[in-house]
């Protein structure tokens, strides 16, 4: 007989945060955790784009809200993960993907340009996951994932401030694996190689043909999509999931094999 929680959405029930929904892997993800049964609030700095995406899945039958933030102020964090319990009455799971890129050689960097990659990727990701601990601790349950990189898990010339921001978020959820465990909480990361959004044309423009290199060294021979990361995601998000935490899931077509 076949087992009624593989036969049901695989996230029907659930609440989920959207940390970075407003575009690429943030707003592809959230279609395909709205697709699989997810109430969602979708989290953006920029409300034109993220209105559009939460507009999108509404029309669709979809139960989704939204609201703007900064992922580098607490008080935007903590305000965003309140008003999704106001909204929705508790929080079942979180995808912290805003993030921003940056090239160039280490000496080249400026300081400035170092203080916001840490600020939104690295601090952003870590109050997002004190902010989800918080309201998730009182039902005793609670999944998040977080994105990193292939970039976090080996390094390459030209991106080394990005590259040292998603090897600590590995770090972070590693840690935080650790520490939330015994609550109840699984956390876990996903590594994307070259994916199809506006951040990979920003890398195309910044370091000519390195993108190109990189899906010609993957084994797939391709570039993921948004949705492709979505689905491991949901995946990681869902009860199926239940015994993975502190999970690093390259989603990169076989590129770190």
């Amino acid at each position: 007989m076949p087992d009624p929680q593989i036969s049901r959405p695989l996230l029907a029930g659930k609440v989920v945060l959207v940390v970075g929904a407003s575009a690429g892997i943030g707003a592809d993800a959230a279609r395909v955790l709205a697709a699989d049964g997810a109430s969602l609030m979708l989290v953006a700095r920029s409300e034109g784009p993220l209105a559009a995406v939460a507009k999108e899945l509404e029309s669709a039958g979809h139960d989704v809200a939204y609201t703007t933030g900064d992922v580098a102020n607490a008080a935007d964090v903590a305000r965003f993960v309140d008003a999704t319990v106001e909204r929705f009455g508790r929080l079942d799971g979180a995808f912290n993907n805003a993030a921003m890129t940056q090239a160039g050689r280490l000496d080249a960097v400026c300081e400035p340009d170092f203080d916001r990659i840490m600020a939104v990727n690295v601090k952003g990701t870590w109050l997002c996951i004190r902010e989800e601990v918080r309201v998730m601790l009182p039902n005793g349950a609670g999944a998040i994932v977080n994105v990193s990189s292939i970039g976090g898990l080996r390094g390459s010339s030209g991106m080394g401030a990005y590259q040292a921001s998603k090897h600590a978020v590995i770090g972070l959820t590693r840690t935080a694996a650790h520490d939330v465990g015994p609550l109840g909480i699984r956390v876990n990361v996903v590594a994307p190689g070259p994916t199809e959004t506006p951040m990979l044309e920003q890398t195309r423009l910044a370091i000519p043909g390195g993108v190109e290199a990189r899906i010609a060294a993957t084994p797939l021979r391709k570039a993921g999509t948004g949705a492709e990361v979505g689905n491991a995601v949901a995946f990681l998000l869902s009860d199926r999931a239940s015994h993975l935490s502190g999970v690093i899931l390259p989603v990169d077509g076989g590129f770190v094999a």
